[in-house]
């Protein structure tokens, strides 16, 4: 349903939220919410937010519902291209970004396409662009977390800085990490010239401290899924880890180690994907938390190791 409603002389004062909870309208607070956090309010022709919900409205404002507005929906595929919005409301977009695309252009692969750049043609009509607030690697599928406006992007980035966001990765690696689960902490160095992550000690003045938590969740032949949940984020920063210890992701390219990769199971890309990530919201604080499938070339990875 696509309504709109005016505002009387007897809902004066009422929270907006409530406004819309009405009978009439759309009958529950619940649904209210959901219509605001999904972007699905206007008030004077103006979107409101979640944040919004508490306002009073007033005589003579027209408080409208669009029911269907593209983009709104909790998962959707549409003019975004090949992109999957899992999440969308007035501040920011979560995304289950599909392995071999790009979460934000390269200069040095100016013609290939990118999240940011999709992101940019479904935003400009309304009047905003994408903000990037993170982003994980071209051949690693999953969730990956947009602003709508710098002050956004700037409140979001604080979160990741100060590493208060979860951020969960599934892996398949070969071998059987030893014991199942425990801690990863290293150095790292980022190599410009062969653009890769290196191991350093930690009085490296460049070194860079990289640390997650990892468990096993399913072992096969040779390989294993495991579970990463990051403390830092550092570029390829599971990849080199897993590598270090010899427990290379199946189908890596680039960080590559240990005897296991001598018979290589097939695999177009590094097994990594970005399973779920949770933060607060940067308006009102409260708790948000997303999670994306396996895409389907992981899933039939995963059936093929637990065939064999």
């Amino acid at each position: 349903m696509n309504a709109e409603w005016p505002v009387d002389a007897a809902d004066a004062g009422v929270r907006l939220d409530k406004f819309l909870a009405a009978p009439d309208r759309l009958g529950s607070r619940s649904r209210a919410a959901q219509a605001l956090e999904r972007g699905k309010v206007f008030v004077n022709e103006a979107e409101a937010a979640l944040a919004d919900g508490a306002r009073a409205v007033r005589p003579g404002d027209r408080v409208r519902y669009w029911e269907d507005r593209p983009g709104s929906s909790r998962v959707t595929r549409d003019s975004t291209g090949d992109l999957s919005i899992v999440f969308e409301d007035a501040s920011l977009i979560v995304i289950n970004k599909p392995p071999g695309l790009l979460s934000v252009p390269l200069e040095r692969r100016s013609q290939a396409s990118s999240v940011y750049d999709q992101l940019g043609d479904w935003l400009r009509r309304q009047h905003k662009r994408p903000h990037v607030v993170h982003r994980i690697d071209r051949d690693t599928s999953g969730l990956v977390l947009f602003a709508k406006s710098a002050a956004t992007q700037s409140t979001l980035k604080g979160q990741f800085r100060r590493r208060e966001p979860e951020r969960v990765y599934w892996a398949v690696v070969y071998g059987t990490p030893d014991p199942p689960s425990g801690e990863w902490h290293d150095h790292l160095v980022w190599d410009e010239r062969a653009l890769i992550q290196k191991e350093t000690h930690p009085g490296d003045p460049k070194a860079a401290e990289a640390s997650c938590e990892y468990r096993m969740l399913e072992r096969f032949a040779t390989t294993s899924l495991i579970e990463v949940r990051l403390h830092t984020g550092k570029r390829n920063q599971i990849r080199i880890q897993a590598r270090l210890r010899g427990h290379t992701l199946v189908g890596e390219q680039r960080y590559t180690y240990g005897p296991d990769e001598l018979r290589p199971i097939a695999f177009p890309r590094q097994a990594l994907h970005a399973r779920a990530l949770g933060f607060r919201h940067p308006l009102d604080g409260r708790a948000l938390r997303f999670e994306a499938e396996l895409p389907d070339d992981m899933g039939a990875l995963l059936t093929r190791l637990q065939r064999r």
